[in-house]
């Protein structure tokens, strides 16, 4: 298998992972180094465990918080993948109380992986506006 269909294949593992907060999983696919941000945490959090803190964080304001790969482009060392988000505003968000508004939001996110497949790095386009928009807070 070559490194574009790894990654890609990779990518779909990690879609697993978000969507089940699997622990082994995020350390199998994520560097122990890998910095992730996140609004509500001004630090950077780091590797599987810090990745999977932005899911749970993501959970207290949406239970059933999904993420769904709507279209992936792939290189021999980055992925870009177009994500669905979709969920219920069902708990508080950033400070926002729950509007039980359902919705479904497109993120833009750019994946890098180091020599041994392991994701090192995320860039997110802002997704934050269309979420704060799907609950009500933004007109």
């Amino acid at each position: 298998m070559n490194l574009i269909e790894r990654n890609k294949e990779l990518m779909f593992k990690f879609e697993t992972m978000i969507n089940t907060a699997d622990e082994e999983l995020a350390d199998f696919l994520v560097a122990p180094d890998a910095p992730f941000y996140t609004p509500a945490n001004p630090e950077p959090l780091y590797g599987g465990n810090g990745y999977l803190s932005v899911v749970h964080w993501m959970r207290k304001g949406f239970s059933d918080v999904k993420w769904k790969i709507r279209d992936i482009v792939a290189d021999v060392d980055k992925v870009a993948v177009k994500w669905e988000l979709t969920g219920t505003h069902d708990g508080e968000f950033m400070g926002i109380k729950p509007t039980g508004r359902k919705i479904s939001v497109c993120v833009m996110n750019f994946y890098y992986f180091n020599n041994e497949g392991k994701v090192v790095n995320d860039i997110a386009a802002e997704g934050m506006i269309g979420i704060l928009r799907g609950i009500g807070a933004l007109e």
